[in-house]
């Protein structure tokens, strides 16, 4: 087994609209957090504003499976775009947009022998328009980006042209000394 982590970005500026909606999340929609709604114990996660775009959220019920899920119901609350990022045993990468609910875009970055393996491996929307409008890459670029099948590789060209790093996870943050300073601890 390899390394995994799952993530979600807001595309926003508006840092306290972002953790108003996370609030908002986690006390009307605690089934997508993997609560039954008999919260004794505070809700944790972390955010972080990673650059003048985007705000990262982590949080321990984020996994590749669930961080979908998730950043599909917080796009209900919030209206802008939530991009999920789901890294699993370094064979799949999944990125996923949501916007209202729906999902807007999705590619996942593997080898082919990964898609044979995982029957269902297909993405839910392919829609590379948005994801290079939502990324505003040029063509060239876009289409070496999504050309790549190594999910690492992936990862990384894409903290590169979101000028922030992806490999982030809950789980991390007591012993990765970067992610203590880039986060912040919210309980809701």
């Amino acid at each position: 087994m390899g390394r995994s982590f799952a993530n979600l970005h807001i595309n926003s500026k508006n840092f306290e609209k972002t953790v108003e909606a996370l609030k908002e999340l986690s006390e009307g929609h605690p089934e997508v957090l993997g609560e039954n709604g008999d919260q004794e114990t505070k809700d944790v996660m972390y955010v972080s504003k990673s650059n003048e775009n985007w705000i990262s959220v982590l949080h321990d019920y984020f996994v590749w499976g669930t961080v979908k899920e998730i950043g599909k119901t917080l796009s209900q609350l919030i209206e802008v775009p939530v991009m999920t990022a789901g890294y699993m045993n370094e064979e799949i990468f999944e990125l996923s947009f949501f916007k209202d609910g729906d999902i807007q875009a999705e590619r996942i970055f593997c080898e082919e022998w990964t898609r044979d393996e995982y029957e269902q491996l297909k993405e839910e929307r392919l829609n590379d328009d948005y994801l290079r409008e939502a990324f505003n890459i040029h063509n060239e670029d876009f289409d070496d980006f999504i050309s790549i099948t190594s999910p690492a590789q992936a990862v990384d060209k894409l903290s590169e042209i979101v000028r922030m790093s992806l490999w982030s996870d809950s789980e991390w943050i007591p012993y990765e000394e970067t992610l203590k300073k880039r986060f912040v601890k919210y309980e809701f």
